[in-house]
């Protein structure tokens, strides 16, 4: 094969002639890009975030499952003066042998204070996530009509600077004493004005993006106003959501334990982590073992929820998608 002929090949194998085909050129062959997926996959690129889960999968599974066959009864030896404040070994001892139920001693009745950690533990969560719920949805539906609507922002901030100045702990304890301190109205207290300061944050955070080219766009073409909040704001604010909610849920739990120590929270005959405190604040130094486990435990729970919710949250922030 002479060199003219060597030189042809070479050419015919780096260039080739295609087809200008308008169907084939319009086909994209960028990979498919679906914002959850990408938002496990940076959450859980951090080691720390699957230890803290597995926590608090095994503290749902423990609060939730438990009680279910080991039931808590805070009186059941409410008649035997000996079970009162027992230490571990000293519990152990008396019901002839070890046991998994007083594995932390008894309290102030004869109680079981592992069985009550448990109980009570459920109750707080579940009182968390059910009042997270109820203020984040009513929130942020509420927070983006004021932001959006002129004529609502009028309104509510009227009412928002009257409940504003009633100071929160004393509203709370004002509706407890009037409607009864039971779960439900425990609920009914948190969640009757506690929307209001997440709406507030969402009008702020809807008028910044409000009057963008793609919501005026929409606007123009005659667009419900609730299609433009649901389809063209909110998704917008998806990182701020799950940043306020990282807040919200441990927030919760902090103000049970807190309004059950000072003696406006929930009803002694419903189990929480603070009225478990409450109870054990007397003696803490005679019998620590009644004080501080549901300390740490409602510590932890609080300090579980704030680092996933934290993560989650810079997770869901679409710049570390990179």
């Amino acid at each position: 094969m002479s060199e003219q002929n060597k030189v042809l090949q070479n050419e015919d194998e780096l260039f080739r002639f295609i087809d200008n085909d308008q169907f084939v050129s319009e086909k994209i062959t960028a990979p498919r890009y679906s914002y959850w997926k990408s938002v496990f996959r940076v959450f859980f690129r951090k080691k720390i975030n699957i230890v803290v889960l597995v926590f608090l999968v095994l503290i749902l599974l423990i609060s939730f499952v438990m009680p279910i066959y080991w039931p808590y009864d805070p009186m059941e030896n409410v008649t035997n003066g000996a079970t009162y404040h027992m230490s571990p070994n000293a519990a152990m001892r008396y019901f002839g042998g070890f046991s998994f139920k007083w594995l932390l001693g008894s309290g102030g009745a004869g109680n079981s204070i592992l069985y009550g950690i448990i109980s009570s533990s459920r109750i707080s969560l579940l009182l968390a996530i059910i009042c997270a719920a109820i203020n984040m949805t009513i929130g942020i539906l509420m927070g983006a009509l004021w932001g959006y609507s002129k004529k609502v922002d009028s309104v509510m901030l009227v009412i928002y600077n009257i409940v504003a100045n009633v100071p929160y702990i004393l509203l709370i304890t004002v509706l407890v004493y009037i409607i009864g301190s039971g779960f439900w109205p425990f609920v009914f207290a948190l969640t009757v004005t506690g929307w209001l300061p997440i709406a507030y944050f969402f009008r702020t955070q809807v008028m910044i993006i409000r009057d963008r080219e793609y919501s005026l766009a929409s606007r123009c073409l005659g667009t419900p106003v609730s299609r433009v909040i649901t389809k063209n704001i909110l998704p917008f604010l998806t990182s701020v959501i799950v940043t306020l909610l990282a807040s919200e849920l441990p927030s919760y739990i902090g103000m049970e334990v807190f309004l059950s120590f000072i003696g406006i929270g929930l009803s002694a005959t419903v189990p929480s982590l603070g009225r478990m405190i409450q109870q054990g604040q007397s003696a803490f130094l005679t019998y620590p073992w009644e004080f501080w486990p549901p300390v740490a435990v409602a510590s932890a729970i609080t300090i579980i929820l704030y680092v996933l919710g934290q993560n989650l949250a810079d997770a869901s922030d679409p710049r570390t998608h990179m």
